[in-house]
């Protein structure tokens, strides 16, 4: 009897170490969490061009002279430009008739034309038509 009397208290001196320890790893977890989401607390979600509003991206360009300019187009939402490497995005085709867009080029002798193809090349019931 004494014997399982003396296991018993091994057992729960056991139990109320681990907790105390699981307890403790609690709150140095919760302490870097905490740490970790104050990085964080002034981003906010928001879309910032084609991947999150437009689907398909069917043609990327760079512009030749200025690395941070960027034209991205969509099977399903346009052209979007993008003039700081890719942290925000502005849509540049919205006025137009067609929305579906499959390719896109930079005039070579004047890169501040864009030439865009519409519609798309490739089959499926996802594909819309160009102009």
């Amino acid at each position: 009897m004494k014997f399982i009397k003396i296991l018993n208290l091994i057992f729960i001196s056991y139990i109320v170490t681990s907790m105390n320890i699981i307890a403790e790893n609690k709150i140095e977890t919760d302490s870097e969490d905490k740490k970790s989401n104050a990085i964080y607390s002034g981003l906010k979600f928001r879309h910032i061009g084609p991947a999150l509003m437009s689907g398909r991206i069917s043609d990327i360009i760079i512009h030749p002279e200025n690395q941070n300019v960027w034209y991205v187009t969509a099977g399903s939402g346009g052209i979007w430009k993008t003039e700081n490497a890719g942290t925000t995005w502005s849509p540049i085709f919205d006025s137009e008739k067609s929305y579906s867009i499959g390719c896109i080029a930079l005039d070579p002798q004047n890169s501040n034309i864009i030439w865009a193809g519409t519609g798309e090349n490739v089959g499926g019931r996802h594909v819309a038509y160009g102009d």
